[in-house]
Parts: C-alpha cells; structure tokens; sequence
C-alpha cells in the first residue's frame, strides 16, 4: 500500500485553512471534473481530489492524518500504519457513508475506514448529544489485574482563523479486568454536549494493546517464548516461568523441538470467556566458548551420529 500525501493532491501547503482547502478543492473539481473536463485522466485525479478533500476538511480526520505523516513518510513510499497511531484521538459521531469508503483507496479504508462515525446518530433524540469515540493503548497486565488510568484524550477543532487545533481532556477511566482488543468500554454522558437542556452522548472506548516486549495476544490467547536447555528438551523437566499473573511451573515433554508449543488453558486473557496461554519452545544452546564445552559437543557430534538434515535428502 502505498502512501497518499493529501496536502499535494490539493496543492495546498501543511498548515492551509480550511477556507483555502475549500477553495483548493473547487478550483481542482472544476479542473478535473468528468462532465466539463478535456484531462485524459479526469476521472481517476477527481476521485484523489475528493478523497484528499474528505480528509482535510474534516478537523477529526486531518489531526490524525496530520500526526500520521509526522513519520516522515513519502508519498508512493510503501506504507503501513504504526500500531495505535490514531490513539487518543476523540471523534464524533460524524463519518462517512459506505459508497464514498469503497470509492477511495485502500490507504483511506486503512485508515479511516470503521475508525470515525462508528456509532449510529439517534434520530429519535435529535437535541442530543453525539456519540464520541476514541482508541486507547492499554498494557496487556491491565487486563489481568484491572487498573485505574489517567487517560488524556485530544478532540480536533477549528479555531477562528479555520485551522486544525487539537484541544485536551483528561479522564480517569477504570480498566475492568479481562478486557479484551477491540471490548468498547462506555462512558455514559462523557461524549457531546447536548442542546436544549437534552442529555450529552456517550464516550466509547476501544481498547487495544501496546506492543509487549514478552508476550503476544492473538484475540484472547496469549503467545510467549519458552527457552529451554537443550538437556530439558531431550529429556523432559519442569521449568518455572513468568506470565502475566504470577509464576508458573510447566512440564517440558521428552524430546520436544523449538517450535512446540505448551497450552496453558484459561491463562490467556481473563475474560468472561477466558483465553488460552502458549508457551513456544525455543531450545537455546550453550555457547562453545571454553575448550571443555567445545569437547562436549565433538562428543557429542562422534558419538550421537545425528543428521537433523536427513528430511531434506543430503
């Protein structure tokens, strides 16, 4: 996927109003519009015109696309979103409908797609308040044991000379234990302000995890590295490891490979239905860096007569 600097599909500079966007956009739809335009291409520019345009003039969409392209990325350069970048952003319930998302890119679906206006306007309220939603970064031993965090949220605005400014708040959010990636935890009165006297909307918050130097989540299972003896593995032994909610004793089968994997039921995430717990075998070999050790393994090469290449027929 390859990256779309929406700023040069405008030819507007980085810092532009959003009446210079505006106008930028009816000076190119006038250009490349398919009815009136002579461009070989016009169709497919005026599709990049509008997709620029549904970003830039959006203040939610544009500060994360903004904090996006704080990486450095160049446009047509290969592109993946970095895990959690549109974290503590807070949207409102406006979005896009499903006929504009299928008609841009991949990189806008990637992006924006599910991400803003996921919640539904209540029509039936119409002095209301809007649903808010946000994506937070939590630490996967918050799921364990349940935590209270301070989390500082930042909603887009436009100022009055219409540029991009993010203003903040600050909530103290009680992580329920067994939350899980993608669980909506529900702040009840926290989104928009109503009108009229009316009740404010509510705040949704989901919940992902920042990358774990140990551990890997898959859904509700739980992945971690095993290292293991080379003895251990031929011979079988009980080892002793930490995880996510203390310290663990497991039984390391005979003549187990790198590779293997222990199932640990329910010590996965603790939800209602809890995960599973994978330790992943990897058998770490001492180093040959004394001459006894180095004997060792010329023993052992004379003596064992162990081919772990014989599968591949040389």
């Amino acid at each position: 996927m390859e990256f779309k600097d929406y700023y040069k599909t405008l030819d507007v500079s980085r810092d532009a109003t959003a009446e210079e966007i505006k106008k930028s956009f009816r000076r190119l739809a006038r250009k490349y519009h398919p009815d009136v335009s002579k461009e070989t291409d016009a169709e497919s520019k005026m599709k990049e015109v509008n997709e620029a345009y549904a970003v830039l003039s959006e203040p939610e969409k544009r500060a994360a696309y903004d904090q996006l392209g704080q990486g450095g990325f160049q446009p047509g350069s290969d592109f993946q979103p970095p895990p959690g970048w549109d974290s503590g952003f807070e949207f409102s319930g406006r979005g896009f409908d499903g006929a504009q998302a299928a008609d841009f890119s991949d990189f806008f679906a990637q992006l924006f797609g599910g991400k803003m206006g996921a919640g539904a306007h209540h029509a039936h309220h119409r002095m209301r308040g809007e649903d808010h939603h946000a994506k937070i970064m939590l630490e996967l031993e918050d799921s364990y044991h349940g935590a209270t965090r301070s989390l500082t949220l930042r909603m887009p605005k436009l100022d009055n000379q219409g540029r991009t400014v993010l203003a903040e708040h600050t909530l103290n959010v009680r992580i329920p234990k067994g939350v899980h990636a993608g669980q909506v935890i529900r702040l009840a009165g926290q989104g928009g302000t109503g009108h009229a006297g009316a009740a404010a909307g509510d705040l949704f918050l989901e919940v992902h995890f920042n990358p774990h130097n140990r551990y890997r989540i898959e859904n509700k299972d739980v992945y971690a590295t095993l290292p293991i003896a080379p003895w251990e593995a031929a011979l079988g032994a009980m080892v002793k490891i930490p995880v996510p909610d203390g310290v663990v004793e497991v039984r390391v089968p005979e003549n187990s490979q790198s590779g293997r994997k222990l199932r640990l039921k329910g010590r996965g995430i603790p939800a209602t239905t809890p995960g599973d717990l994978y330790l992943v075998l990897e058998v770490v070999l001492p180093p040959a860096a004394t001459e006894k050790a180095r004997e060792f393994y010329q023993t052992m090469a004379q003596e064992l007569a162990f081919n772990p290449r014989q599968n591949l027929g040389v």
